[in-house]
């Protein structure tokens, strides 16, 4: 049986310059500490005294990704560029923070149909957090009517339902029980 090398567990060849750092609030010694968040400093003194310092800093929440050659930002005249965001990708101003301009990714000239729900809003497209693509009422949250497939401006023909839905090709009906498609 082989033994462990305990030394390859050991920070102390390479110790961080954080090490001989001081608590800036209360002089004490700091440690590496891990949070739901990732790793950060904190004083080896808590409760007493409550510093904290991430680790990395955090720039913006959102990276360019291409910028788009031949676009203008209508508000300040600079380039638009192609973004990640939390809730995914965008077109924005390569100028932001400074302008906060973001372009709508839905298709042009596109008809938004009616909220089959309330009969007072619309349907847009949105996108998750998760990047996937979605319908939901523009009154939210007032009214919470959700589809996941391209919303079409035309009843369905069997049961009434004022919208139909696009999905694979097919052209259906969102209601359950109605088993419309053509």
């Amino acid at each position: 049986m082989s033994k462990i090398d305990h030394s390859l567990f050991s920070t102390h060849g390479s110790a961080q310059e954080w090490a001989s750092e001081p608590c800036p609030q209360c002089g004490g010694k700091l440690q590496l500490r891990h949070g739901k968040h990732g790793a950060f400093l904190g004083c080896a003194s808590y409760p007493a005294c409550d510093y904290l310092r991430p680790l990395k800093v955090i720039e913006h929440d959102q990276d360019v990704e291409k910028v788009l050659e031949g676009s203008e930002c209508p508000s300040c005249g600079h380039a638009l560029a192609m973004k990640k965001g939390r809730f995914g990708l965008f077109i924005g101003c390569t100028r932001f923070p400074a302008c906060r301009y973001v372009a709508d990714l839905n298709e042009p000239n596109a008809v938004e149909p009616a909220c089959p729900a309330c009969r007072e809003g619309q349907l847009v497209a949105r996108t998750s957090r998760y990047g996937k693509r979605f319908y939901a009422c523009n009154r939210y949250p007032g009214c919470r009517f959700v589809v996941n497939d391209r919303p079409l401006a035309e009843p369905c023909p069997e049961c009434g339902y004022g919208i139909l839905v696009e999905r694979k090709g097919q052209i259906l009906c969102p209601r359950k029980g109605c088993g419309y498609h053509r």
